[in-house]
């Protein structure tokens, strides 16, 4: 049988020992990273850092798309090209984020709903003629006493369902992100029931928008301990990750792309490995999509004007996440 041209494309992005690139910080804490490392930070400074990173050689061996901000994908390489033909080129699909970002939930303090389903369609219908064969849209979920609130789920769940049917519409394979923050005291038993709780919201909001779930990526965080609580070990992390996705994630997601969430690059790498050797054949490839987890030492050699290192350290930790993404990562001391 013939694979729906959404099904073809979400399948090519986690493909054996391929993760995807999330290079599609906002213009704001972009400038803040740029900042960060001594770097006057306007969008012409952004625009070289990002395309020094997206020319690294042999990026695409393990790297099968790019997730890009609005200004990004609007952006030239030095010799002309634009980016995301220059993605293509390179066989790294381009995508983009298409929310308009986390804003406060009314009647819930401290509680986010993200916004920007106003207009959706036509900016998916851009960026399809732009070159993107994907998006992403991010939902952000906090835990602590009373929360999440019943309103904080069910909104951000509706919120992912009608994105990811408007972008299918549009030709655009939807990348689903439902992060539950490690910021916080919270147990990690009780991040593995708040991510629970949201993945089983979001798949029957999914089911009731009509999504063709083979055509979309899922891109959860881990199942962690809050950052202020005691740590847990990689062997707990990994099983009850494994447990709230084997129980809540539909067979027919064409893959999982965790988010990295804070987490050390170490430990990043070293949960998603430890995940893909206890997984026992799951119904879905289990990948990575990180930012700073690949990029933050490739920022700060950059900054340096050590442009061939920080590619080299960009490479390097894409080699070890795809790895990784195989439970074929060898675990060595902290880089």
């Amino acid at each position: 049988m013939t694979s729906h041209p959404l099904e073809t494309i979400a399948k090519s992005l986690v493909r054996q020992g391929k993760g995807i690139l999330a290079a599609d910080e906002s213009n704001g804490t972009m400038s803040k990273r740029l900042e960060a490392v001594g770097i006057e930070a306007n969008s012409e400074s952004r625009r070289l850092y990002r395309t020094a990173m997206f020319s690294t050689p042999g990026l695409e061996k393990y790297i099968s798309g790019v997730i890009l901000f609005d200004e990004t994908i609007r952006q030239k390489m030095d010799d002309g090209t634009p980016i995301p033909r220059y993605l293509t080129d390179r066989g790294m699909l381009p995508g983009i984020k298409v929310d308009t970002g986390a804003k406060p939930l009314a009647g819930h303090t401290g509680e986010t709903v993200t916004e920007g389903l106003d207009g959706l369609r036509e900016r998916c219908e851009e960026y399809y003629n732009m070159g993107a064969r994907f998006a992403k849209w991010r939902a952000v979920i906090s835990i602590s006493k009373n929360r999440p609130s019943a309103a904080s789920v069910s909104t951000n769940s509706h919120a992912l369902a009608r994105y990811a049917s408007i972008c299918q519409e549009q030709g655009l394979v939807p990348i689903i992100e439902p992060e539950v923050l490690m910021d916080g005291g919270h147990s990690i038993m009780e991040c593995f029931e708040v991510t629970s709780r949201v993945l089983k919201a979001v798949y029957s909001d999914c089911q009731t928008q009509g999504v063709m779930l083979s055509g979309t990526i899922l891109k959860p965080n881990m199942v962690l301990p809050g950052k202020e609580s005691p740590g847990a070990l990689a062997d707990e992390v990994a099983k009850l990750t494994c447990d709230a996705l084997k129980q809540n994630v539909p067979k027919n997601v064409a893959g999982i792309a965790f988010l990295s969430g804070g987490q050390s690059d170490y430990d990043a790498t070293n949960h998603l490995n430890r995940i893909n050797q206890i997984a026992d054949k799951p119904p879905w490839p289990i990948t990575f999509s990180f930012g700073r987890a690949l990029l933050a030492d490739a920022l700060s050699l950059w900054a340096r004007s050590q442009t061939e290192d920080a590619q080299t350290k960009l490479l390097k930790r894409s080699a070890e996440n795809s790895l990784a993404s195989e439970g074929c990562w060898e675990e060595g001391p902290s880089q």
